[in-house]
């Protein structure tokens, strides 16, 4: 017999929802990587339309984004009869997966003190190549030292060279690592951190997140079965406001970022909100997904992994 629905859950989410209008064409791409592409990649057009209800989004606004969304080269569609079927794009999903791995493991990362210096001399690249490539590297999470100058105290060489493919500089522009000088006279790279990173809005984001989720985990406790459609609802919605703010978030060293970085802390209430409501919205997800396809599978085993295992 399914439970029945939590009346303070419905008011946290409604209220919710009604300070944050949730976006279609951003609650799709959430969707893809938080529940579409554990369960094998592609989904019915019928069921993301029926995934999307509780949102309040209609038929009309699902079709008119996965439109846009191919338009753009995010998302594949194919037909079969009067039907049709979405999946990320190959080369675009690669993108994606990178971005999404980011909100299931922690941001504060283990650093050998080294830092990672990116630079193109003039000449070497083209105007449009070099907007470009800032535009990469800054949403990257990298520094801006100077023009045409960036810096990142953990960054990822597979990533790196992805963002050199994309920008078309591969092979055009010089990295080097540094580390830290005891050149007398001089300033300690550690200060490029309040030089270099806006962190205010990042840390005022995290602060909001955790004002808002910080009401679940209680009244999750108080309820010995959740609705499932809750529960869908509850993930989806905290996914796709940890996703927004943590997609900003440079992913700096914990040692190089202020005291009480609150990301660790949105970090942990995200994860025990989410091992909470997760057996409950796979129920849901695969009821709904069943209905048009009925070999549409189960999570693979990576899902599991997520946020350090999810039990």
């Amino acid at each position: 017999m399914p439970s029945a629905k939590s009346p303070a859950l419905k008011k946290w989410i409604d209220q919710y929802m009604t300070d944050h209008p949730p976006r279609a064409k951003s609650v799709v791409m959430t969707l893809f990587g938080d529940v579409i592409t554990p369960h094998g990649g592609q989904v019915w057009l019928g069921s993301l339309i029926e995934l999307l209800a509780p949102f309040g989004i209609n038929d009309r606004l699902v079709r008119t984004s996965v439109f846009r969304l191919a338009e753009e080269g995010w998302l594949d569609g194919q037909r079969e009869g009067r039907r049709s079927q979405y999946a990320l794009n190959r080369s675009a999903g690669r993108r994606f997966e990178h971005a999404h791995q980011r909100i299931y493991t922690p941001s504060h990362r283990e650093w050998n003190g080294k830092w990672t210096l990116l630079f193109a001399t003039s000449g070497s690249i083209t105007a449009e190549q070099r907007t470009g490539l800032r535009k990469e590297l800054l949403w990257e999470g990298f520094g801006m030292i100077a023009p045409s100058v960036f810096a990142h105290p953990s960054a990822d060489a597979e990533t790196l060279e992805e963002i050199l493919v994309r920008a078309g500089v591969k092979g055009n522009v010089f990295a080097c690592d540094a580390s830290k000088s005891e050149f007398a006279g001089t300033r300690p790279l550690r200060d490029l951190i309040q030089q270099c990173w806006e962190l205010g809005t990042v840390i005022a984001d995290y602060e909001r997140f955790i004002k808002y989720f910080a009401p679940l985990p209680k009244l999750l406790g108080a309820r010995s079965a959740i609705d499932p459609e809750q529960a869908f609802a509850i993930r989806t919605l905290l996914i796709h406001e940890f996703r927004r703010v943590q997609l900003h978030d440079p992913q700096l060293p914990l040692e190089l970022l202020p005291e009480n970085w609150p990301g660790k802390t949105a970090y942990e209430l995200c994860r025990q909100i989410y091992q909470s409501v997760c057996k409950d919205t796979e129920q849901y997800v695969l009821d709904i997904l069943r209905r048009e396809d009925e070999d549409a599978p189960e999570a693979a085993s990576s899902f599991y992994l997520r946020f350090g295992g999810l039990g």
